[in-house]
C-alpha cells in the first residue's frame, strides 16, 4: 500500500493537483500496485511554510510556485529498475499533462510490512 504525499504551495490549481495525482497513481499500478490501493494526501502550503532552493542540484531553469514534491512511502523491496521505471512512467505522464518535469521531485521512502495496519490495528503481513 503506497501512500503518497503532495505537497504544494496554497496557489496550485485543483487541476494540477488532480492531474499530478492521477499520474502518480497510473505509474504506481504500472508497477504492480493493485488499481484500487489508491491512498493519496496533498498538503497546500504557503510560501513562508514551503520553502526550496530554486536550482538545486542541477536543474536548467528555476523552480516556480508550481513546484510539486511527492513523497512515496511503500514497502521496501523494490529494486531501482522498478524506481526507475515508475519515474519514467511518471514523467512521460506529467509531461503530457502539461507539467514541467523539472519542477517535480520524487522522494521514495521505505517502511517493513511489519510497519503497516491497514485498519483495526490488523498487521496483514506479519
Amino acid at each position: 500500500m503506497p501512500l503518497v504525499t503532495l505537497t504544494v504551495r496554497q496557489s496550485a490549481s485543483p487541476a494540477l493537483k488532480a492531474g499530478i495525482l492521477d499520474a502518480v497513481h497510473a505509474a504506481l499500478v504500472s508497477t504492480g500496485v493493485p488499481p484500487a490501493d489508491r491512498f493519496q494526501r496533498v498538503l497546500a502550503l504557503s510560501e513562508e511554510d514551503f520553502r526550496f532552493d530554486p536550482r538545486y542540484p542541477d536543474l536548467d531553469s528555476d523552480r516556480t510556485p508550481d513546484f510539486a514534491l511527492i513523497d512515496i512511502l511503500w514497502s521496501a523491496g523494490r529494486s531501482v529498475k522498478v524506481k526507475r521505471a515508475l519515474l519514467a512512467h511518471l514523467m512521460a505522464s506529467l509531461a503530457a499533462a502539461g507539467v514541467q518535469t523539472e519542477q517535480v521531485m520524487v522522494c521514495f521512502q521505505e517502511t517493513t510490512w511489519e510497519n503497516w495496519s491497514f485498519g483495526g490495528g490488523r498487521m496483514p503481513h506479519v
